[in-house]
């Protein structure tokens, strides 16, 4: 009897393990995104010689993101923006931000950022630091992050990200100097992001 005991309990144990080992989550891994370009925006917002803030955005822009989301200090972040495609929907203030008083694209024609390090500060936000290279000068900045969602999409019934992201930028420490302080030294940058799992 109690050997028979015994081969039930080592049984129901067994069969415990079993399905404990099946139920629990396997590490995630780092998964690429696609970005959805017709929803992804990256604008800034600088000071009009204090009277108002003049708005700005980028439309050539490639974004590397590979999200984890368990450890999504294990994540990876590049960014490539084509400032030629600066538009502020003004064409003159376009060709005066595209010389060399500012970003001066033909010399230029690339800013760059490079995620270095990730970090989560609450259920939903976190910063990611990285190396912004402009005018040929790079420097650390920090972004603050907020993850607003990951579902599939309710159109495309694609796997999807959403982030919203903010920063501010010293543009003198870059070396662009133009008018500055009286057009703002401190440019704000705003991220929105739709991304959709690659390979779906």
């Amino acid at each position: 009897m109690r050997s028979i005991g015994l081969d039930i309990l080592t049984g129901v144990f067994t069969a415990g393990l079993v399905a404990t080992v099946a139920v629990t989550p396997v590490r995630a891994e780092p998964v690429a995104y696609e970005t959805d370009a017709d929803h992804t925006d990256i604008l800034f917002l600088v000071s009009h010689f204090g009277y108002s803030n003049s708005f700005g955005s980028f439309g050539d822009f490639d974004i590397d993101l590979a999200f984890d989301q368990a450890n999504p200090e294990n994540s990876t972040l590049s960014v490539v923006v084509r400032p030629v495609s600066v538009d502020t929907t003004v064409p003159k203030l376009d060709g005066h931000l595209k010389s060399p008083d500012f970003f001066g694209v033909e010399a230029n024609p690339e800013v760059t950022f490079v995620a270095t390090e990730i970090k989560t500060t609450g259920e939903n936000t976190g910063t990611v630091t990285g190396d912004l290279t402009l005018l040929g000068v790079t420097k650390p900045i920090t972004l603050d992050v907020t993850f607003n969602k990951s579902a599939p999409h309710p159109i495309t019934k694609r796997p999807a990200v959403g982030f919203s992201a903010t920063g501010t930028v010293k543009r003198t420490e870059f070396g662009m100097n133009t008018y500055a302080p009286a057009i703002g030294d401190e440019v704000k940058l705003i991220i929105e992001y739709e991304g959709f799992e690659a390979g779906t």
